[in-house]
């Protein structure tokens, strides 16, 4: 199954995530079909960065995304 959800990126103490499509048995930062967007929760407020339209044609393929990536798409309006 495909799954939209967070890969982490960024130096030690520094995260920053990329939203992207991989399978669901890859690793966390393994192999990645696309990268749709990334967020970063250390600004104030937090920087979200989404590809809408990438995004919503995977879900309309049948994409389900993690519980975090979720929670992302509520807060840009994306259903």
């Amino acid at each position: 199954m495909v799954r939209l959800r967070l890969t982490r990126v960024g130096g030690h103490k520094n995260p920053i995530w990329r939203v992207v499509v991989a399978d669901q048995r890859s690793k966390r930062d393994g192999r990645v079909i696309e990268t749709v967007g990334h967020y970063n929760a250390q600004t104030n407020p937090s920087t979200v960065v989404l590809n809408e339209e990438r995004i919503r044609d995977w879900l309309a393929r049948g994409a389900q995304p993690s519980n975090t990536v979720r929670k992302l798409l509520r807060t840009q309006d994306i259903r």
